[in-house]
């Protein structure tokens, strides 16, 4: 295929996936339309098969830990672990909306870095929507937070998003010293978007609704579940150390946890393999062949003329920028997909400024991330509707300030360490 129309091809496949998984007609899985693209993508030369190959071959790894932290994350709600935090954000609020949006912070962004983005807007949503009504607050403050920080507090660990783990291994860091240079900006952007967000939600927050009555027995505490995702962090320290994948980890994690739940009865063969959402890892692997379409055919090339060379303060700045723009406009994956081999030779500064982008930007449109459009879902099957143009708003205002704050920390980090 020439040049022109294989640009043109993988233009048009890359924005039916996108479009695709923001609408989802019928509900039917991402994958739907993400599998036969890719297909459509190889059969026409858009992309050669050798290209295709190694494009799965990369993103196998990453696939692997996704679908084991799905798990993992599945059977410890299973086990009863965001339940507790429930009790925990009610009983801690006592009615207060201020302080139930303090807990909310606290353990989405605990969540979020420790779980991976997943459990925050699968599983922590919900709970945050039962909590609302059981401490008798408006739950909009306290469920948009869900989404903010499914994507900006994932900026911590390498195992935190999808968007790290390629990041991750791009930058040529070790595990500990990824979190350690990520540290500042993560804490830095989430108390810019806690400020944000108690002025733009200051009328919600002073308000609460009469409690609701018959709180029910508070549950217990999941020491099995807590002690498996402190043995799985630590593995990962220990695992990054000897060179091994995190996939491996994550996957001990998750056969522990769902290992206990078929010994117990209360979890079946098909249930686990359902958990691990087989359906959207085919969506992943699919669109990174179609976004490695795309690169091949043009968009590389665009893209390395305008990205900023260096790591110095305006360089760092400049590339968060253009990695969160990106993101706005084809989802934040696929842009990391084509920023990160960019970046790389400017060396892991540069690698580590696309990840802010690519995490902390995509709060600005619902499209920016997969999270979102996951969230919109959650909330829509709650009957609470979200408003495009609040939504906006809000990006508008946190997008900007956290991203700044957040770079300047990066580069501030990447002084001293």
């Amino acid at each position: 295929m020439n040049t022109p129309l294989a640009e043109a091809l993988s233009v048009v496949l890359l924005v039916a996936v996108l479009a695709w998984a923001v609408v989802r007609p019928f509900g039917l899985p991402e994958a739907v339309m993400a599998v036969p693209a890719a297909g459509v993508a190889v059969a026409t030369g858009a992309i050669s098969l050798d290209h295709a190959r190694a494009e799965a071959e990369r993103l196998g790894p990453v696939v692997g830990f996704l679908a084991a932290v799905l798990v993992l994350a599945h059977f410890c709600d299973v086990e009863g672990l965001f339940r507790a935090c429930g009790a925990w954000m009610a009983d801690w609020a006592a009615g207060r909306p201020v302080r139930l949006l303090t807990a909310v912070f606290a353990l989405a962004s605990v969540i979020t870095a420790v779980l991976s983005l997943d459990a925050t807007i699968v599983l922590l949503t919900p709970v945050v929507f039962a909590t609302a009504a059981r401490t008798g607050v408006r739950p909009k403050p306290h469920v948009y937070a869900c989404t903010h920080l499914s994507n900006t507090a994932s900026l911590l660990l390498p195992v935190s998003n999808l968007t790290n783990l390629l990041a991750f291994a791009a930058s040529g860091l070790g595990f500990t010293r990824f979190a350690a240079l990520m540290a500042l900006p993560w804490l830095a952007a989430i108390g810019v978007e806690y400020v944000v967000f108690r002025r733009f939600f200051a009328r919600d927050l002073a308000a609460a609704a009469p409690a609701a009555k018959g709180t029910g027995e508070a549950p217990g505490t999941p020491v099995f579940a807590l002690v498996t995702v402190a043995c799985t962090l630590a593995g990962f320290v220990v695992a990054s150390a000897f060179g091994v994948e995190p996939a491996w980890v994550a996957a001990a994690g998750a056969l522990v946890m769902a290992g206990r739940a078929l010994l117990r009865g209360t979890a079946t063969v098909p249930a686990v393999v359902r958990a691990a959402s087989p359906a959207f890892l085919a969506f992943v692997l699919a669109l990174g062949v179609v976004v490695r379409a795309v690169v091949d055919n043009g968009l590389a090339g665009a893209l390395s003329h305008v990205l900023p060379t260096g790591t110095g303060l305006p360089a760092l700045l400049g590339i968060a920028a253009l990695a969160a723009v990106l993101a706005n406009l084809i989802n934040n994956l696929p842009a990391v997909l084509v920023l990160l081999p960019l970046a790389a030779p400017a060396g892991s500064g540069a690698v580590l400024a696309v990840l802010l982008g690519v995490n902390i930007g995509p709060n600005l449109t619902y499209a920016g991330s997969l999270a979102t459009l996951l969230w919109r879902r959650i909330l829509h099957q709650h009957e609470h509707d979200v408003d495009l143009g609040e939504f906006t708003r809000l990006g508008l205002i946190a997008v900007p300030s956290s991203l700044t704050v957040a770079v300047v920390a990066l580069w501030g980090s990447l002084q001293v360490l």
